[in-house]
């Protein structure tokens, strides 16, 4: 029998106050969130040392990595699931997320409710 483990989550995104609100919401939905980070760097040395199930990144960080930069590199390492947070919804933008297979999108200001169903949806129960 497969002993359930809570779901562990790395949150990338550069405003922090953005950054805690989401890390209390999660952990309200009884996930825990292993480490909030504010740059693409930081995204890929964390996701790599706490191999967490999934990462909430934003598309713009601060940085010379944005998040789909290091989503790209955290995929070729880890098998994670992956959630885009974003305002930013140019053509451009939108093409190089998709060519890194995430898991969804979530687009920026979003609900707590939207936030749990994307998670809920994309995370085996």
């Amino acid at each position: 029998m497969a002993i359930h483990h809570p779901t562990r989550v790395l949150i990338a995104e550069d405003e922090r106050l953005v950054a805690r609100d989401l890390e209390r919401r999660l952990r309200g939905l009884g996930y825990i969130v292993v480490a909030l980070v504010s740059t693409g760097t930081e995204a890929v040395d964390q996701a790599l040392e706490q191999k967490p199930d999934m990462v909430l990144m934003d598309i713009r960080l601060r940085g010379q990595m944005d998040g789909i930069e290091a989503v790209a590199s955290i995929r070729k390492q880890l098998d994670v699931r992956t959630i885009y947070m974003t305002a930013y919804t140019d053509e451009a933008t939108m093409a190089r997320a998709k060519a890194t297979q995430p898991d969804a999108f979530l687009h920026k200001p979003f609900s707590s409710r939207s936030l749990q169903q994307t998670v809920q949806r994309i995370l085996p129960q």
